[in-house]
């Protein structure tokens, strides 16, 4: 018997897969994690469904995540799977010892955040600390909220718990992770905020080399976050931005909380506090009304910010959101839109590589021969190396994508 676990999506995803492995030891399947966060990644977790049951035919395939929780029937109706769990159930070892073929419940009845933690992050060099879930915010393209549920917090003590477990199985960098870790502790007693978590963890378990945070929302990072990226080392000058477009009117459809100018501030405040200091955003192309000077705003502001790189998504409509009602942009100009943000993105990862030649940096080596900067900048190592060893490196050049090392 043999349990194999396929995971799409975010590192949220990656955690909780994890747990997975440990609620559904003994169980002969493949279970395949799936995302929601855009159709496309609904399409890929179909095909590799339908791949899976074509190379291998009695094998049992057992379907859980995000775009299970918010379309069930959809998958139910696969002939090639066996059982759908909801985001919950996926968690509880009592449903995956269950018999209903479909077992996906009310994820808005979840007020707790799931006590579960890991020890071990399968074939990853750094370990994810799943601090939060769900989102009370209803951004109007995001279906998010409706396989997440209501933001929940894990406690500040199980926190530290799970980081210390990790840190004393070896991990040396350790990344919190969430759907909307910037709201962390707002259902906690006392609401303690993200910084405060940070600088606790920090403070309290020094084996931990470096602490990195996921994708965050800007216009809720807290003073105390904004001091411990000033004052602490361990913490890493890397941030991951939620900013989705650069146009005022775009982001107020959008119903995000910020505006451009909001975004513009928060690099500039940050980077003045912390010198090296990197952000990554992540920006749709194409939103519903968006035209070509809107879209223009974005691009702009991608050099406004100081941003190195860029998940780009296509607009992409997800049935529910008020977005989706809204008039669409013709397919053809999302993707050719997208494609000039992605030209751009390219274009800022290799001026930051660019300046990064004949830099010292220390690498944290990954399987595969690369290794990550101290700003999640990737380096292709000249040598091979243990996975999860620090390096003393030289940049040496780039290839446009990564860092080389001498």
């Amino acid at each position: 018997m043999s349990l194999d676990i396929v995971t799409f999506g975010c590192r949220l995803n990656i955690a909780e897969s994890e747990v997975i492995r440990r609620q559904a030891a003994g169980i002969d399947a493949v279970v395949v994690n799936t995302c929601n966060v855009t159709g496309e990644a609904v399409r890929q977790a179909r095909q590799t469904i339908r791949r899976i049951k074509r190379e291998d035919p009695a094998r049992r395939i057992v379907v859980t995540g995000c775009a299970v929780q918010t379309a069930p029937e959809q998958f139910a109706a696969m002939p090639e799977v066996d059982r759908v769990l909801g985001n919950e159930e996926k968690l509880d070892a009592r449903a995956w010892s269950g018999a209903e073929r479909i077992a996906v419940g009310d994820i808005m009845a979840a007020t707790r955040h799931a006590r579960h933690g890991v020890d071990h992050i399968e074939g990853h060099t750094r370990a994810f600390v799943q601090v939060q879930n769900g989102c009370d915010h209803r951004c109007t393209f995001c279906i998010i909220p409706f396989g997440r549920g209501k933001s929940r917090s894990l406690p500040m003590d199980e926190t530290l718990a799970q980081a210390r477990r990790l840190a004393e199985n070896g991990y040396r960098e350790i990344v919190l992770t969430g759907v909307d870790i910037t709201s962390y502790g707002a259902d906690l007693d006392g609401a303690p905020r993200l910084g405060a978590l940070v600088k606790r963890l920090l403070r309290e378990i020094p084996d931990i080399t470096r602490l990195r945070l996921s994708s965050i929302d800007s216009v809720e990072a807290d003073d105390d976050l904004l001091d411990a990226l000033a004052n602490e080392p361990r913490l890493m000058p890397h941030l991951h931005l939620s900013l989705q477009a650069g146009d005022d009117l775009i982001l107020k459809r959008m119903k995000r909380r910020h505006s451009r100018d909001d975004a513009i501030k928060f690099c500039d405040q940050v980077r003045r506090l912390r010198s090296d200091m990197v952000f990554g955003a992540d920006i749709i192309a194409g939103f519903p009304t968006e035209t070509e000077a809107m879209f223009a705003r974005s691009l702009e502001l991608v050099d406004e910010c100081g941003l190195t790189q860029l998940h780009v998504f296509p607009f992409s409509p997800r049935p529910g959101t008020p977005a989706a009602r809204m008039p669409q942009i013709d397919r053809a100009v999302v993707k050719e839109r997208a494609q000039r943000l992605r030209a751009k993105s390219e274009a800022a990862l290799g001026a930051h590589l660019e300046a990064q030649i004949g830099a010292k940096r220390l690498v944290l080596t990954e399987r595969g021969g690369i290794g990550r900067t101290e700003q999640f900048t990737a380096v292709r190592l000249a040598a091979a190396a243990e996975p999860g060893t620090f390096l003393d490196l030289t940049v040496a050049g780039h290839n446009g994508r990564q860092l080389l090392a001498a």
